[in-house]
């Protein structure tokens, strides 16, 4: 796959000042100079150094476009290959034209990411600093471009090697107390399970960071749900400050769900109004139920609203209960009502999950509502904490976090060092994994084919 050269338009499709077409490969530059005529004659192209010419077509002769050509030299390249850039005008026709003839020259059309794909094979980054090069320019906040942009330079990358050199460091000296009892190499269990601590303290705030992480690259998902007639959908127009949903007295307006992006600060979320969760004999009504019920199931977090002018219902206690398990919000709406609701056992079915009396009709505690949401779904970034970002990284991180905690488990229980050790190793490559260190072509296949043609 790298024997060849590939090319593409690397700026954003449409009409624009400036538009650059990227080569990469040992072709890179005879194919280009088959394309491209400098202005003022020289025996070479200058290696970082623009030159102005003409893009022409060597069946016609004719050229078409002025343009820069500038040519990287392997290996201090982005893609560690021999680079040519051609810069010229930013219209679709003559960008387009010019990878038609550098492909007709002998280039190949670059496939998504394989730009950045030929860097990671050439050893240049690895797959974490890849994920964040295509995170950096989706970037949906300056936060996330931010966070982005550290792993692009490799701070990720560098903890996750502090923690497999720590790993390695420890099996070595267990394996060296293993092969050499009599020389007094043997570690004490104290001090492996203090290694091992401190491992789990680098690993355990990178999973507990994944939900800020989300927020920022790709939103949570908050369900708001409830009885008929509660408020769902006068809440959903609150929050999103406009009238999206609509609303009337009457039960039932709502017979499917909605969704919206929903931003707090630099947090995404998606907000998604569900239809009423009571019985309904009419089969729109009854669809939109059962898909409310599978979003609740799968939502990052749940609004759960109640009617405070109306009495509960065991109904109502028994759906606060099932939402125990997830990250709930009680809302007991319509405070601007007279109160028939028993707070009191509201609370006691509720427990620990966070509960406020708003009204979603006049806006009542709507903005302590932001405050409670921001506070519960999102984790406040510490300076220079790392954020992950994606799942992928997460489940890995989670199988590292157990291996680790199974090495504690095993340690405490008074297992031999052999099978400290065989639990401990499990971690390495998983980090391997992580960081690409160990390939798998349907993993590799899945990150770049996210990315855009170009990069």
């Amino acid at each position: 796959m790298l024997e060849d050269t590939i090319i593409a338009i690397s700026t954003p499709l449409g009409y624009g000042g400036l538009g650059v077409v990227r080569l990469s490969g040992k072709e890179a530059l005879p194919i280009a100079k088959n394309i491209f005529k400098a202005k003022k004659k020289s025996a070479r192209i200058p290696i970082k150094r623009p030159v102005l010419g003409n893009l022409f077509d060597p069946d016609s002769q004719e050229a078409f476009e002025e343009a820069y050509l500038t040519y990287f030299p392997a290996p201090a390249t982005y893609t560690t290959e021999d680079v040519v850039e051609i810069s010229c005008h930013g219209s679709p026709v003559v960008l387009e034209e010019a990878v038609r003839l550098g492909v007709q020259a002998g280039a190949r059309l670059a496939n998504p990411g394989e730009f950045t794909l030929r860097a990671f094979m050439g050893g240049r980054i690895d797959i974490v600093q890849a994920e964040a090069i295509n995170d950096l320019i989706r970037a949906t906040s300056t936060k996330q471009a931010r966070i982005s942009f550290r792993q692009m330079e490799g701070s990720l990358s560098r903890k996750l090697q502090t923690l497999r050199q720590q790993i390695i460091h420890l099996l070595s000296q267990i394996e060296a107390s293993l092969e050499f009892p009599d020389e007094g190499l043997r570690l004490s269990p104290k001090k492996i399970a203090k290694t091992l601590q401190r491992s789990l303290e680098m690993v355990t705030p990178l999973i507990k960071s994944y939900d800020l992480g989300k927020s920022l690259a790709e939103g949570l998902t908050l369900a708001i749900t409830g009885k008929t007639n509660v408020g769902k959908s006068t809440l959903f127009n609150s929050l999103l400050q406009k009238d999206r949903a609509i609303t009337t007295p009457h039960p039932g307006t709502t017979r499917d769900y909605l969704r919206e992006p929903f931003r707090l600060g630099d947090a995404l979320f998606t907000l998604v109004d569900m239809a009423g969760l009571e019985k309904s004999s009419h089969p729109i009504e009854q669809e939109g139920i059962k898909r409310g019920k599978q979003l609740a199931a799968q939502a990052d977090g749940i609004l759960l609203v109640l009617d405070s002018s109306r009495k509960e219902t065991p109904a109502d206690l028994n759906r606060i209960r099932k939402y125990q398990g997830h990250k709930t919000m009680i809302l007991l709406n319509k405070m601007d009502l007279p109160h028939k609701i028993d707070k009191y056992k509201i609370a006691a079915a509720a427990g620990n999950l966070p509960k406020l009396e708003i009204s979603a009709l006049r806006g009542q505690n709507i903005p302590q509502l932001k405050k409670m949401i921001h506070s519960l779904f999102i984790q406040d970034e510490e300076k220079d904490e790392e954020i992950i970002l994606h799942l992928r990284q997460k489940l890995l991180l989670e199988h590292i976090q157990k291996a680790l905690y199974q090495g504690k488990h095993v340690l405490e229980q008074g297992f031999s060092e052999e099978i400290i050790a065989e639990e401990i190793r499990k971690t390495l490559p998983l980090i391997g994994q992580l960081t690409g260190e160990i390939q798998a072509d349907d993993i590799l296949e899945d990150i770049f084919s996210r990315f855009c043609i170009g990069k």
